[in-house]
């Protein structure tokens, strides 16, 4: 069975980071209704990437699919998110996981931007 982890960084100062990741999760869940799809932050929070695949792997998931909510492939998406992976299956052989690409330069994200500079009224 296919499932999605979806991974993002987290902050030690910033609570609303579980409650917005739990609704960027619940608007994906929306359009991918056939998906089992968990989260997790890669620091900071009980909700780890340990316990994401765990979840997933409780849920009769076998093939997992991380894709990272960061804009950047820093260290932490080239490195230690699958070191830590790694690390992880160790315990579960039979469990596969790929890991997709970071937001990057989307051009749907411009988009984005320009409405947060709409919002502010900024006259030339």
């Amino acid at each position: 069975m296919k499932g999605i982890l979806i991974l993002a960084h987290g902050s030690k100062n910033n609570k609303d980071s579980i409650d917005i990741l739990n609704k960027i999760i619940d608007m994906v869940k929306k359009d991918k209704k056939d998906l089992i799809i968990e989260g997790a932050f890669i620091s900071f929070f009980k909700m780890n990437i340990e316990t994401g695949i765990k979840s997933l792997i409780d849920k009769g998931v076998d093939d997992i699919y991380v894709i990272p909510y960061f804009l950047f492939e820093g260290t932490h998406v080239k490195k230690n998110i699958p070191d830590k992976i790694n690390n992880i299956l160790k315990a579960y052989p039979e469990v596969t996981v790929k890991i997709g690409k970071t937001l990057g330069t989307d051009p749907r994200l411009s988009k984005i931007l320009i409405d947060r500079i709409d919002e502010l009224n900024i006259k030339e």
